[in-house]
């Protein structure tokens, strides 16, 4: 009885194993039917034109635009010091006097002499006339006159040497002398410097030196400030620097609060020239292949490798010369994944322009 019930479980067991491999081999030899592979979304632009910049970027220093240091051009004691450090000076402000006593005795005495020979000049002059005396000695008396007279006007240039002015407005820097100190031309009085308006150096690679002309238009910031200042184009020097193949070129520009500092370092963006109507696309949009620059188009439902020539390029953008028209529908996204002739779903992101 138990014999008989093993068998009939093994039989069955025996039943199910076929069954499972009859409709296993049913499923195997059913026909498969692929469908067409799904879309892939991608976000394109739509080409238009706008006007495009040929600029190029700089570094520069601001300069003063008038810059001078205050030296003394005879030396003596400093009798008085009539500036305060930092502030507005005027062109012609006195700014320092020096001892003048010895030259002011010297000038009293020679004027005396002056007046000495001026009466000796006359008297031989008219004995001259009558031929009292040679014109030799006529000659002697008049050359020590015109001598007296010419030391006259070297002392009083040096006594006008002992008042050192302002040669122009500007701001006064520090002050390096004191009152009853003994100053000679080789010491440093102070500086002073006109800051309204300011210059700006730089310099641009040679390849661009015939693309900036006097009056152009240059922009900068500097550092520590994000506001966009402007100065124009005046001069650049007529020749390249052999060792950096640069050419040095200076703008100047107004700084009516005084917010540029002198010596600041200024970043420059320099505008060469306008593209009109130019086909800009993002970089993005450009695949590198081995017949050049590609871009995908989309046309009917699906993605187009097409050839394109570049032209002008920015940190963010290039100019498209060839290969597209204005209009197309080119993919700026999913590039690593489409694949020409692909079929991909166009999702509008903006417009070129």
């Amino acid at each position: 009885m138990r014999a008989s019930k093993y068998l009939l479980v093994v039989i069955g067991s025996g039943m199910l194993i076929a069954f499972a491999a009859c409709g296993e081999k049913k499923s195997v030899d059913q026909p498969v039917v692929a469908g067409p592979p799904p879309a892939q979304p991608v976000k394109v632009i739509i080409v238009g034109s706008e006007n495009m910049d040929n600029s190029i970027d700089a570094t520069g220093t601001v300069l003063a635009n008038e810059e001078v240091e205050i030296r003394s051009e005879i030396q003596g004691r400093v009798t008085g010091v009539y500036f305060k450090e930092g502030e507005s000076v005027a062109a012609g402000k006195l700014l320092i006097s020096i001892d003048d006593r010895e030259l002011l005795s010297q000038l009293k005495r020679t004027e005396l002499s002056v007046q000495l020979a001026k009466d000796d000049e006359s008297r031989k002059k008219q004995l001259a006339a009558i031929g009292g005396i040679s014109k030799e000695d006529y000659d002697a008396s008049l050359n020590y006159l015109l001598k007296l007279e010419s030391e006259i006007e070297l002392l009083n240039t040096q006594i006008a040497k002992t008042k050192i002015t302002a040669p122009f407005s500007g701001i006064i820097g520090l002050r390096y002398i004191s009152e009853g100190g003994y100053v000679t031309p080789a010491n440093l009085i102070a500086t002073l410097q006109q800051t309204h308006p300011v210059k700006i150096e730089f310099s641009i690679p040679e390849k661009y030196s015939g693309n900036i002309k006097n009056g152009a238009t240059v922009n900068y910031t500097v550092e520590g400030n994000n506001k966009l200042y402007s100065a124009t184009v005046y001069a650049k020097e007529p020749k390249i620097d052999p060792a950096t193949r640069t050419i040095k070129i200076r703008a100047t520009g107004p700084n009516t609060n005084n917010e540029l500092i002198p010596g600041a370092f200024a970043k420059l963006e320099i505008n060469l020239s306008t593209i009109q109507d130019a086909m800009v696309l993002p970089s993005e949009a450009l695949v590198p292949t081995i017949k050049g620059q590609s871009v995908m188009l989309v046309k009917n439902g699906k993605a187009t490798m097409t050839v394109v020539s570049t032209g002008l390029r920015t940190e963010t953008t290039t100019q498209i010369v060839e290969g597209i028209s204005k209009g197309d529908t080119v993919i700026v996204t999913g590039l690593l994944t489409v694949r020409d002739g692909m079929p991909v779903k166009p999702i509008l992101s903006g417009k070129s322009n």
